[in-house]
């Protein structure tokens, strides 16, 4: 799968917003990729789940036998791509602030994780996903998401694949544009603003 034919998959979706949006890293943009739209139809998330997990390597895909993902943006990317690697699918919550494994979700000692997001962009919420894993015993080998949009910056400390990368300005909420200054701010995402 390209990248036309992912951005294909978005837009079919009505999942490629522009306007003046929030990340969830506090940071704006004025282009959003809303996942969740795209992932609605279950037929397409395979399509685009399956284009990702054809990119990791398959000395690496033989390794993992769980993907873990955050809560909320991640459960249904984590699911679909647990579906293309046929392993089990589980996914973090943050009942006190802090990524962890519940519903009696659990991980083999030393098992191998792919912890996937739908959207990167500082790479604090895979970080802190990843930690977690290993809290829970886990060893994260790699790290996936349907979407970059670090501009490449993000460090995961893991390998990273993404099935796109897509290259959007975002600026500080101190330091708009002025064609962004005077669109009204939205937050599509599911974490709340520092």
């Amino acid at each position: 799968m390209t990248d036309d034919d992912v951005l294909a998959e978005f837009r079919a979706a009505d999942a490629l917003l522009e306007g003046h949006f929030i990340l969830s890293s506090g940071l704006r943009s004025p282009r959003y990729l809303q996942c969740a739209r795209v992932l609605m139809d279950p037929r397409r998330g395979a399509r685009l789940s399956e284009a990702l997990a054809a990119k990791i390597p398959a000395d690496l895909r033989a390794q993992i036998s769980a993907v873990v993902s955050p809560a909320m943006g991640g459960v249904i990317a984590g699911h679909e791509m647990a579906r293309a690697l046929g392993v089990e699918a589980m996914f973090l919550e943050r009942p006190e602030g802090v990524f962890e494994l519940r519903r009696g979700f659990r991980l083999t000692p030393g098992a191998k994780v792919l912890m996937m997001e739908d959207v990167v962009t500082t790479g604090l919420s895979s970080r802190e996903a990843i930690a977690a894993i290993a809290r829970a015993g886990g060893e994260t080998v790699a790290a996936a998401s349907l979407v970059d949009r670090s501009n490449g910056t993000a460090d995961l400390g893991v390998p990273f694949y993404p099935l796109i990368r897509i290259d959007v300005p975002t600026y500080a909420a101190d330091a708009l544009p002025p064609e962004l200054e005077v669109i009204p701010a939205i937050k599509p995402g599911s974490r709340a603003v520092a």
